[in-house]
């Protein structure tokens, strides 16, 4: 894929929920000798596997797949510690000429390895008055507020998600702009090639519903159970993902069963149009049509290309 002794570019392979990153990844990886970096934010923790897809063993295929099961699920989510492990596998893996194929849906911990950003600062005082707000006055009215001063934010944040809510309204109270604006403009901290997956909206419609199907048959609710015997309603990232903000609910007797599962097909759309929209943004994203037959070999002939080299993977 390389010259002789240059290390790889990145390969990141991204895109909304349930468009089949996973399986390219692992055929991509196959073909190229590469390893899979996860960037999938909820595979992080440890115990969250039917409700966040992670591959099994199985659809693993025997390719190493890194970064997954860090965290238990009281800790919440860092960007920054994701950033220094990420960087630290891929930079192993280029260093020995492999390939490292960053993979998932999670946008800004792609673009936090991917990229030199520099997040904004926090102000400890305003942090607890805002922390303060959404525990008496609950996401919604957060969302609410952010959308009335930065609608784009608000658009990109799901109204149940307080932890991101807080942040987005810490910043622009921090900096008076926008918070997209407050992050710097992107400067690539490793070659890429960056290859998006989607499909169309109606059939990533019918995939989700389906996969939320397979989740309950594959035993969800029990794992959503246990979890939350090890402390998951105090985790503030976790308790609050998809499938599992929404479990939870129904535990508590605030949704049915029926709503919980319905709840979460609804909410799991939303969020890929949010996704849709994040990764659109990105114009050296190259697209793909996840439904087409030939989807790796059409990659591994846009990589050839990029390269230069044609044979890739073949």
């Amino acid at each position: 894929m390389t010259a002789a002794g240059a290390a790889p570019p990145v390969v990141a392979v991204v895109g909304p929920t349930a468009t089949g990153k996973s399986a390219l990844a692992v055929a991509l990886a196959h073909r190229l000798g590469g390893q899979v970096v996860n960037a999938d934010s909820m595979q992080l923790y440890r115990g969250m596997d039917i409700g966040t897809a992670k591959p099994d063993a199985a659809e693993r295929d025997g390719v190493p797949h890194l970064l997954l099961d860090l965290w238990h699920v009281r800790e919440p989510a860092s960007v920054a510690e994701y950033r220094i492990r990420a960087r630290a596998e891929i930079d192993r893996l280029r260093a020995a000429g492999t390939v490292p194929l960053l993979v998932g849906g999670s946008g800004l911990y792609v673009r936090a390895v991917l990229d030199e950003l520099d997040f904004p600062g926090t102000d400890p005082a305003l942090r607890a008055r805002l922390e303060a707000d959404l525990a008496a006055r609950g996401p919604a009215a957060l969302h609410d507020r952010l959308a009335a001063v930065d609608p784009a934010a608000a658009a990109a944040i799901l109204p149940s998600n307080g932890r991101r809510l807080v942040r987005a309204l810490e910043v622009v109270e921090l900096t008076g702009r926008p918070f997209a604006a407050s992050l710097p403009a992107p400067r690539p901290h490793y070659p890429v090639v960056a290859v998006g997956l989607d499909r169309a909206a109606d059939e990533l419609d019918r995939r989700i519903g389906a996969r939320v199907d397979r989740m309950w048959a594959a035993g969800f609710v029990d794992e959503v159970v246990a979890l939350a015997a090890d402390g998951l309603r105090e985790g503030p990232t976790a308790s609050r993902a998809l499938g599992y903000a929404q479990v939870l609910q129904q535990l508590d007797g605030v949704l049915t069963a029926a709503e919980a599962r319905e709840r979460t097909v609804t909410t799991t759309r939303r969020f890929v149009r949010r996704q849709r929209s994040w990764f659109r943004r990105d114009a050296a994203i190259s697209w793909f049509d996840a439904a087409r037959p030939d989807l790796a070999g059409a990659v591994l002939d846009l990589l050839g290309r990029l390269r230069g080299d044609r044979t890739i993977g073949r």
